[in-house]
């Protein structure tokens, strides 16, 4: 298991918009974001789940990245994406990337980075007892703006018998 978990933005905007950010520390203790992720989920416009995204943060459950970023990687990214890899490249065997972003994982793969996305978490936070239904959680998912593949989802709910 990866000692050092960093997220991204859209697994974090997503985990608030069901509710339940108090899943990651449970998974995994203490969960970093970079500031540049910091200043995109918390513009001070009440967007869909800031104030939980906020309150995390206040509470510890997430913090901000608390050492200088190195740019060991400059790639045509988000900012966000591009701190969280670089925060990765620093101890690639100990940190574990959470990001959805289809380009932002391949870059982070094809570093020899670990990867998980919302899907994978969601499974996770079944399997471990902290979640009722994987599936509620990807209808209400399914409802927001976020886009999950179909068969991301399926492979999801057959690991953890919801299919």
């Amino acid at each position: 298991m990866a000692s050092v978990v960093v997220i991204d933005a859209s697994p974090l905007i997503e985990q608030a918009l069901v509710g339940d950010l108090h899943w990651l520390p449970e998974l995994f203790g203490q969960v970093y974001l970079p500031e540049s992720v910091k200043q995109e989920v918390l513009p001070g416009k009440d967007a869909p789940g800031e104030p939980a995204i906020a309150h995390a943060i206040a509470e510890d459950w997430v913090m901000v990245w608390p050492h200088p970023i190195s740019a060991e990687l400059d790639i045509d990214l988000d900012a966000g994406e591009t701190e969280c890899i670089n925060i990765g490249l620093t101890d690639p065997d100990q940190v574990l990337l959470i990001m959805d972003e289809r380009a932002g994982r391949a870059v982070a793969q094809e570093k020899g980075l670990k990867v998980a996305g919302t899907a994978a978490i969601l499974g996770l936070a079944k399997k471990q007892g902290l979640i009722p239904s994987a599936r509620a959680i990807f209808e209400v998912l399914h409802g927001s703006d976020f886009r999950i593949s179909a068969a991301v989802i399926n492979q999801v709910l057959v690991s953890v018998n919801e299919s």
